[in-house]
């Protein structure tokens, strides 16, 4: 506390401008990180780093195992809908 009565007036509105200075650039990150447009951009950019790898090539692995993925479910539906059908 000693510390505190030892600064000029200049020096802590000089500490309460640089605080404000960098509040106000974290204000700006923070609304240029909410926007919907940019949100938007990052998920797509997420997903497109899914199906394509670092060269731009489809990465077949991964949209084979979603395709089997899907066809499984849809066959399990389907046996589903057949059994309880028979009723």
């Amino acid at each position: 506390m000693s510390d505190t009565k030892a600064r000029t007036a200049e020096q802590i509105e000089a500490d309460i401008a640089a605080t404000r200075l960098r509040l106000a650039s974290t204000v700006d990150e923070l609304v240029d990180r909410a926007n919907p447009k940019n949100v938007l951009e990052r998920q797509v950019e997420q997903a497109k780093s899914q199906v394509f790898d670092e060269h731009g090539q489809l990465r077949t692995q991964k949209i084979a195992a979603v395709a089997g993925a899907v066809v499984g479910v849809i066959g399990v539906l389907l046996v589903i809908r057949r059994l309880v059908g028979r009723r």
